[in-house]
């Protein structure tokens, strides 16, 4: 469990702004008060998961307020080492092989041999941050396959704008240098502040990685030290789609063309994005491993990302020519046919048309024309800051909805539809189109943007991009306007889907645009395997106003009424056995529970089991102990039996493969058929808390799970007097025995969502008050 799960205190100490809550200092009287210092604690669990929510309603996580990655805050930092003199040095992300990487880049390999971390001013005369504003010619490759990271910065410099929400005014190396520069990204739906030191990997007196074209600036190469930092090390950047970069400097949405089937108005698509501000890129699909950044005959690199950094239409010979203008983030390698920088197409167009779009410099940046580029290229990749409709030339904003999920195995990992009994585990969204896109017409336009998490920083464990998509489906009419509905096998099994996107394919996003008729669809996104683990980030963006939300089972608890006989009323034969069981006492302890149970279950053969611990039946007595003596009488035993002969019904019922055991999809049909419905988070919890290494449930695990869902279930009905769905605990009341019994009967923690506290952050008051819907 622990390699999938994180490691929430560690997250948590390293981000304290997000979850740090505040104790009061305290003053001892009989000492001397020199001043009050508050000593930091950290939430943890819920309140970490609660207090990060509330921190983004307040809006942080977006540009202006961006997240401190590693809790590291850039101007209280800059202030402290100009008052101290000492030149800032980044501990987070030491000058050490390990920031490098760990295989091509890795402390063996003769690519880093010899490499030492200097500062601009150890190895440059006189250094700059920028000079005359930003250029695609600050950005050349170094020794790290990163062009698709390059091309992206290339076209970030052709927007202002854009290029200071990611690299931020007011830094330099002379007024108010202190050897620190920060740098925001955005990440999955929130924007980080990355702050670094200036110390750089130098080899042989060069920057080892991307440098300025002079020599001087060093923005380029500081900004692509931030991004290693955030992904783990250099090495972590090796090989991308252009697509990423761009999304992760805007937080726009891309769409890739491809170019053998390219629409009829391209050509107008590419100058419209470009106008809006729009970030491109191009690149040339590889056959084998051996086509990488070969070169070709016109000096076009394959496997390779370019920028597309502009359009044009000139007249040639009488006839209006289509351009485009295509840079190499190498900063040299020029396209060498038609229309590059020294053909003789330029000599038959009019001067000043000459005068202002030929270059005859080798800065990697060439024109072509648009028939070539159709040729030549494989791919487009345009990222829109705001999904702007590229249908017509009427500028149009998106609305948009992001929803964070995950992928579990043995719970939500369901796979494609290949393999259709587990598909339908797969996370659930609702998208309720109710708008067509014009009078008179039925469909409705919008994309669906699905983006795997931190993939580049799992490489070091041997880990890369899984193959994700997703499909979409009409939602049957009966469940039409409703949401805590999870479509379950049969469903998939008998329905086609409406849409889907093109393909399964191993890049951080897949992402489609698609036309439906008005109406409600599911979508589903999944990886291509089923059990293959991990997070995502999906994002839907209509044209016109469009409800979305996430799907997934209300929780609730639909039990049997079991009715507690009188001893008088209990079979003969019952009270007998009880009797020889119970002993003089005539109760039944939890180790005689223990031993009751396991010697039954064992002469069920076809039923796999570890035996009963002490700990799932202290569990059933804690369910069935009416008059809280610790131990069951025969009423309350007699209960007990028949609740665990109807749950043995139950688990035969559903163990569909006949293995004794429960695998995870059969787990979450056999709860809903005892009464329970849980949400996907829950039921996570439940698979991570019951299964053994290999996924399967046995029967003594089955049981305890539903004696303790019953148990929180009548618990907190119990607590919740006015019927309302939620309770209040004062402070006190969590640590006292009622807070001990719910844990318990979690299975050692109760899943609560809390109101928040008026205060933001501190609880300055000695009775906390929660009010938590437990499951």
């Amino acid at each position: 469990m622990a390699a999938h799960t994180e490691d929430t205190a560690r997250h948590l100490a390293a981000v304290p702004p997000r979850a740090e809550i505040r104790r009061r200092a305290t003053v001892d009287p009989s000492r001397p008060r020199f001043g009050m210092v508050e000593e930091p604690i950290y939430a943890t669990g819920m309140a970490a998961r609660l207090r990060s929510q509330w921190d983004r309603d307040e809006g942080l996580g977006q540009n202006h307020n961006a997240v401190k990655f590693l809790g590291q805050d850039y101007e209280s930092l800059r202030a402290k080492h100009q008052g101290s003199g000492r030149l800032f040095e980044d501990s987070m992300f030491a000058c050490a092989a390990s920031s490098l990487g760990f295989n091509e880049l890795g402390p063996r390999s003769s690519k880093t041999s010899g490499v030492r971390w200097l500062r601009p001013t150890e190895f440059c005369k006189r250094p700059e941050f920028i000079v005359d504003g930003a250029t695609r010619t600050d950005i050349c490759q170094g020794a790290l396959g990163d062009c698709w990271l390059l091309a992206a910065i290339g076209s970030l410099t052709l927007n202002t704008e854009l290029l200071h929400r990611v690299v931020p005014h007011g830094q330099s190396f002379q007024q108010g240098y202190a050897g620190i520069f920060h740098f925001q990204f955005w990440q999955f739906g929130e924007w980080l502040e990355v702050v670094i030191d200036d110390r750089l990997p130098v080899k042989d007196g060069k920057l080892l990685f991307v440098h300025s074209a002079e020599g001087t600036e060093f923005w380029s190469a500081l900004l692509e030290k931030a991004y290693a930092k955030l992904n783990g090390c250099y090495e972590a950047l090796s090989g991308g789609s252009t697509c990423e970069g761009f999304e992760d400097f805007t937080g726009g949405v891309t769409e890739m063309f491809e170019l053998r089937k390219a629409p009829s108005d391209l050509h107008s698509i590419i100058k419209r994005a470009i106008d809006r501000g729009s970030l491109l890129g191009c690149s040339i699909d590889i056959t084998s491993t051996r086509d990488m950044e070969a070169v070709t005959f016109k000096k076009l690199v394959k496997g390779h990302a370019y920028s597309v950094t502009a359009v044009d239409e000139v007249v040639y010979r009488g006839n209006m020519t289509k351009l485009v203008r295509i840079r190499n983030p190498w900063g040299e390698v020029e396209w060498t046919g038609a229309w590059s920088d020294d053909s003789r197409e330029w000599d038959s167009v009019d001067r000043s048309v000459r005068a202002r779009l030929q270059n005859r410099s080798e800065d990697g940046e060439f024109w072509m024309s648009f028939s070539d580029f159709l040729r030549e290229f494989t791919r487009l990749e345009i990222c829109n800051l705001t999904a702007d409709a590229l249908e017509n030339s009427q500028l149009k904003k998106w609305s948009s909805s992001l929803y964070q999920g995950e992928w579990r195995r043995g719970s939500t990992a369901g796979g494609c539809r290949n393999f259709p009994a587990t598909f339908w585990l797969n996370p659930q969204f609702k998208i309720a189109l109710q708008h067509p896109d014009a009078p008179g017409q039925s469909e409705c336009s919008f994309l669906v943007a699905l983006m795997q998490k931190d993939r580049r920083k799992k490489r070091q464990e041997g880990k890369d991009m899984e193959t994700i998509g997703f499909a979409l489906y009409e939602v049957p009419k009966e469940f039409v306007g409703r949401s805590g509905v999870h479509l379950k096998k049969e469903f998939f099994l008998t329905h086609a889907s409406s849409a889907r996107s093109e393909l399964f394919i191993n890049l951080r996003e897949v992402s489609s645009r698609l036309r439906l008729p008005a109406g409600e669809y599911i979508i589903v996104p999944s990886t291509f395997e089923a059990h293959k683990e991990g997070d995502f980030v999906l994002r839907v963006f209509s044209e016109k106003p469009a409800d979305s939300e996430e799907l997934d089972d209300e929780v609730e608890a639909k039990l049997p009424t079991e009715t507690q006989l009188d001893e008088s009323q209990i079979d003969a034969g019952f009270k007998n056995l009880f009797r020889q069981l119970a002993g003089p006492d005539m109760e039944i302890s939890v180790t005689e529970l223990q031993t009751i149970l396991n010697r039954i279950i064992s002469k069920h053969k076809d039923l796999k089991t570890d035996g009963f611990t002490k700990e799932a039946c202290r569990s059933m007595i804690n369910l069935m102990d009416t008059d809280g003596s610790g131990k069951l009488g025969l009423s309350e035993f007699h209960v007990l039996w028949e609740k665990i002969k109807r749950y043995l019904t139950v688990f035969r019922q559903f163990d569909l493969d006949k293995s004794g055991t429960m695998s995870s999809y059969e787990m979450r049909m056999a709860l809903e058929s005892a009464g329970f419905k849980l949400t996907n988070h829950l039921f996570q919890l439940i698979i991570l808390r019951y299964t053994e290494d290999d996924m399967a449930i046995d029967f003594d695990n089955f049981v305890t799970c539903l004696v303790r869902l019953e148990t929180m279930f009548q618990t907190f009905k119990t607590l919740d007097t006015d019927a309302d769905g939620q309770i209040s605990l004062t402070f006190f009341q969590t640590r006292a025995d009622s807070s001990a019994t719910l844990a318990s009967a979690s299975g050692g923690s109760s899943w609560p969502t809390m109101k928040r506290p008026t205060s933001r952050g501190i609880f300055s008051q000695p009775n906390l008050s929660q009010d938590g819907k437990f499951l």
